[in-house]
């Protein structure tokens, strides 16, 4: 029998690609980004949020390189970026799955272009990466409110206590 990969992985997108790709979305296109480390409640509840402020959402994913230079600690990121992305691709909401090895998404904002930038409440709108620039663009950002309070960093540290 023939391996067939699941239809999920072809919503991953290396940043090379994302020009052919984006062009297929459905616009209003949403983008977000984030580590993603460990999924949760607040991820999957925040990304649903995201998805439905347009008709398709990108979601790009912090290499592992970047996770680490986040200082999130020596041990983080705990899930492969490859792990991460297989995650976030399974999920009804998203569209399509990238990353980015910068500090900052900034890159794949300017190669995206979406007419609706998204992140967590924790972020206020004038600090989200590419505010300016998509706002000078025309596009609205939004900084979600969080319905769950869960974090990555704290699931860590509890599983530490056991």
């Amino acid at each position: 029998m023939d391996f067939v990969p699941p239809a999920f992985e072809a919503k991953l997108c290396a940043p090379a690609d994302l020009p052919a790709r984006i062009g297929r979305l459905a616009r209003p296109l949403v983008f977000t980004n984030g580590c993603f480390d460990i999924l949760h409640r607040g991820h999957v509840t925040y990304l649903a949020q995201a998805r439905a402020l347009g008709a398709a959402l990108v979601v790009a994913a912090n290499s592992d390189a970047s996770v680490k230079r986040l200082g999130k600690g020596d041990d983080r990121p705990i899930n492969r970026l490859e792990d991460r992305m297989a995650l976030l691709a399974s999920l009804e909401c998203v569209s399509l799955v990238t990353w980015f090895d910068e500090d900052t998404p900034l890159q794949r904002i300017l190669d995206i272009r979406p007419d609706i930038l998204a992140k967590g409440g924790d972020w206020p709108v004038e600090k989200i990466v590419g505010y300016r620039e998509v706002l000078d663009w025309g596009g609205q950002v939004h900084s979600i409110p969080f319905i769950h309070e869960r974090s990555t960093t704290a699931l860590v540290e509890k599983i530490r206590r056991l």
